[in-house]
């Protein structure tokens, strides 16, 4: 049994949650929401168990090293913490139709991942050497996945909100009567942030540490470190005017949808597109 098989049980375990869910969003029977369910479970296991495996492979090969070193592994991450954070907002919410606006996430890192790819383990170059590496792409990635639920159940709530006022009501009595209703769609999606801007701005003070450690200064206004700053004050942004100008409802969810835009900008348009310190994100 090896990491790449597992892995490619967790693409397909994905792809059947995600299409489940969308069975459970159009015939509201719960047995698609439970089977859903029951894959979104046994996918993040699976996967859970391919990381740990992968990691061990790493220390066979003589390189050891988490595997979170490179595009492909960052990636597959990624996909494990949209799933786990959404898992978890399952067991305290029992909202399952919002699985149908997560789980696509989940499914396209990873058959992006294991299609598109290369997958193989290679040793690390010199600035991912530290224990820093842990710290900073951990909490970035959760912080990363809670944007990616917030923007699901912002996407829901815009539907949502549009069907209750739109004069044709056929809608908002078929497809979308499974919806939550708006107001815990936006205390969700408010929920879901509070717990993703901590985990950011962690990320962002151990990179700091880490770059002051690989590079000898905490800001070097990389275009990784200025785009995550961008991300930052957006969510800020949100923040501060939910809390201090009572924003709510689709001003709320808008700013949720561009925060995790400015989100996968910032971890792959970044890595992709432009060049600077963290090129070796883009392997």
């Amino acid at each position: 049994m090896t990491s790449s098989l597992l892995f490619n049980v967790t693409t397909f375990t994905y792809l059947i949650s995600m299409l489940a869910f969308f069975g459970f969003l159009a015939s509201r029977t719960k047995v698609f929401g439970t089977a859903a369910m029951i894959a979104a479970y046994f996918g993040v296991l699976t996967q859970t168990i391919a990381i740990a495996l992968r990691w061990k492979e790493s220390y066979d090969m003589g390189v050891g090293h988490a595997p979170l070193s490179n595009l492909y592994e960052s990636v597959v991450f990624f996909s494990w913490t949209i799933v786990l954070i959404y898992a978890l907002l399952d067991i305290k919410y029992k909202y399952r139709v919002i699985g149908a606006f997560v789980m696509p996430f989940a499914l396209l890192g990873m058959a992006w991942a294991q299609l598109g790819m290369n997958n193989a383990i290679e040793p690390l170059v010199p600035a991912l050497q530290s224990n820093w590496l842990l710290y900073h792409v951990i909490t970035c990635f959760l912080g990363y996945a809670a944007f990616a639920v917030a923007c699901g159940i912002s996407i829901m709530y815009l539907l949502k909100a549009g069907s209750e006022e739109s004069a044709d009501k056929s809608a908002g009595t078929t497809l979308l009567a499974i919806f939550p209703p708006i107001k815990v769609l936006d205390d969700l999606n408010y929920r879901a942030i509070m717990i993703g801007f901590p985990l950011l701005t962690l990320g962002i003070i151990t990179g700091a540490a880490w770059a002051n450690y690989a590079w000898g200064t905490y800001w070097s206004w990389d275009p990784k470190e200025t785009w995550s700053l961008i991300v930052w004050f957006v969510y800020a942004a949100f923040l501060h005017a939910r809390i201090t100008k009572g924003w709510v409802g689709r001003r709320a969810a808008w700013l949720s949808i561009i925060g995790f835009a400015a989100t996968i900008f910032c971890y792959l348009g970044v890595n992709l597109l432009l060049s600077g310190l963290h090129s070796y994100g883009g392997k």
